[in-house]
């Protein structure tokens, strides 16, 4: 029987955007396998029903299954949001989401108690951030502001070009003026843009990665429910595998930008089967 440790986790997102996810579990627990899958053909979730994206994610969850995966990262805000409380007493293996390591880390790090939280219009209008963060911090103050645009700007690679920081700048100016002192990037596209939010938001205001706090939070997990790989000899070929439902050659391309390895193959799958 093989050993449930070595089987691999499975991350998925609306596109492109999880990869920061994945980036982070390569950095934080380098021992373990992954399965991704960007569901490319039916980007962007952030504008979708909670019914659509309970259904999408059930399909991807039952994809990510039949690749024998111990456990799933929701690597969407948006999902996360709207499908996790949902798919979790359905699931078997331990499935966990983006939003609330981040938004813990938020409530626990803030000076001021003014917390603001960028992300897509499905994740600001479920309240689900300052929920999170005002069981963890009652006295918090939360702002939210959609930030619909970041996802197709980032999605074209246009991560510091002129009209992006226009863009930004329009976004984050009614924040600015809250005197917020953290910043929630609530949408795993958003951590790519990290470098032009810095430069508007100033030295002053910390940005919450969640990316980085669920890669933490996977490894306490894993280790917790003795599923963490301690296998030193992965074998390089297969460790990750990625999966799209579209346009697998630009998916692939890319994600040679940003993650530390090459990917070679991308395979493109009907994930209406699933």
């Amino acid at each position: 029987m093989e050993d449930i440790r070595q089987a691999p986790i499975g991350v998925f997102d609306s596109g492109v955007g999880g990869l920061t996810v994945a980036r982070e579990i390569m950095r934080q627990i380098p021992n373990e396998k992954i399965v991704y899958f960007g569901d490319t053909a039916r980007v962007p979730y952030g504008s979708k029903s909670k019914d659509t994206i309970i259904r999408f994610s059930r399909q991807i969850v039952h994809f990510l299954k039949t690749k024998g995966v111990k456990a799933v990262v929701v690597a969407c805000n948006t999902a996360s949001a709207l499908a996790l409380e949902t798919l979790q007493p359905e699931m078997d293996i331990p499935v966990i989401g983006v939003v609330l390591p981040g938004a813990k880390v938020a409530a626990e790090t803030t000076k001021n108690g003014k917390i603001g939280v960028i992300a897509t219009e499905s994740t600001i209008e479920s309240h689900l951030y300052n929920r999170v963060i005002q069981a963890h911090n009652p006295q918090a103050e939360v702002f939210g502001k959609a930030c619909p645009l970041f996802c197709p700007l980032v999605e074209e690679g246009w991560l510091k070009d002129p009209v992006t920081v226009e863009v930004a700048n329009r976004y984050l100016e009614p924040l600015l003026a809250t005197g917020i002192d953290t910043l929630v990037m609530g949408c795993t596209h958003y951590p790519l843009l990290r470098s032009t939010l810095r430069e508007i938001m100033g030295d002053k205001v910390n940005l919450v990665n969640p990316a980085y706090e669920t890669a933490l939070e996977l490894k306490a997990l894993l280790e917790e429910k003795g599923l963490a790989n301690d296998s030193q000899d992965i074998p390089a070929k297969g460790k990750y595998q990625f999966y799209v439902s579209d346009a697998a050659n630009k998916f692939r391309r890319f994600a040679n930008t940003i993650l530390p390895i090459g990917v070679e193959d991308t395979w493109l799958i009907h994930i209406e089967d699933y």
